[in-house]
């Protein structure tokens, strides 16, 4: 099957509707000397003249206005297949896979400005505990917790997991919570998906014996803060999730003692599936708005 190089071909398609090298290096956007030596290779290819100049201007040759009728349909057809398909594209949503912590307490407060900046992208987000497997799930990014290193992904740092404890201020005051013995007089809070964070956190200031069996557990973290603004007990927080609830004075870091894990948050997307341009869009925005949120606070 013989088809002639596919650049000097379309080089010819947009000539011949125009009659004008100039034009045509004008649409295509690069210089008419380009247009004239895409023109040459593919006479060279096809063995015969397709323009010609006479007092009028450019023109046709008999042979040029043949293949100009045939090939035109081709690059119409095409042209309209691409416009299918990028408007497919385009009404797709991303689809995004978070933990239901992270999208209650900063992901959605922050999404009326990635609609401000990316009007056109529409997302579908959904949240599940379960590690992301891309081979089932049918998901183009997932905010993942853990090392980063994970079999098939890519990975973008987001931010660090640093946990500290708090508290509401009425407890604060009722309590007199001013020594780590004190967590003796209160109750501890735990969330089922973060079990490690009261004994990293007590194994970090080097008091593991203040761990009990005593506390309450809940399903969720957004659960177990939502009990520590009520007063319930204290729990171990994300200060980064939680700085809307420490500037309005409804929880209280305790003890000054952030600690910092080994883990962190990360943006996560197959290896084997390159990422679109609503995927990159939607990371650009994750990541400046993660920035400013730690620069705003630090």
């Amino acid at each position: 099957m013989m088809i002639p190089p596919l650049n000097p071909l379309h080089v010819f398609d947009v000539a011949s509707r125009h009659l004008s090298f100039t034009r045509a290096a004008a649409e295509l956007r690069v210089t008419q000397p380009a247009i004239s030596r895409q023109i040459t290779t593919l006479e060279g290819f096809l063995g015969v003249r397709l323009f010609e100049r006479d007092r009028h201007g450019l023109r046709l040759t008999s042979e040029g206005e043949e293949f100009q009728r045939q090939i035109a349909p081709a690059f119409r057809i095409i042209a309209n297949a691409t416009a299918s398909v990028m408007t497919t594209g385009k009404a797709e949503p991303l689809k995004i896979r978070v933990y239901t912590t992270f999208a209650a307490k900063w992901l959605i407060p922050r999404l009326p400005s990635f609609y401000v900046n990316y009007p056109n992208i529409k997302l579908n987000i959904s949240n599940v505990v379960a590690p992301i497997d891309f081979e089932k799930d049918k998901v183009d990014l997932a905010v993942q917790f853990g090392s980063g290193k994970w079999p098939g992904v890519e990975t973008e740092l987001l931010f660090k997991d640093v946990i500290q404890p708090m508290c509401s201020p009425k407890l604060l005051k009722r309590a007199r919570l001013a020594e780590l013995d004190d967590l003796r007089k209160v109750q501890l809070l735990h969330s089922h998906y973060r079990r490690a964070d009261w004994p990293d956190w007590l194994m970090a200031v080097k008091r593991p014996d203040l761990l009990t069996d005593a506390g309450i557990s809940f399903p969720s973290s957004v659960l177990t803060y939502q009990a520590a603004v009520e007063g319930v007990g204290v729990a171990v927080g994300q200060p980064f999730l939680l700085r809307n609830e420490i500037k309005d004075g409804s929880l209280v870091p305790l003890f000054n003692a952030p600690f910092e894990r080994p883990m962190a948050h990360y943006v996560a997307w197959p290896k084997n599936r390159p990422l679109g341009r609503k995927a990159r869009s939607f990371i650009h925005w994750l990541k400046a708005e993660i920035t400013s949120s730690l620069a705003l606070y630090s």
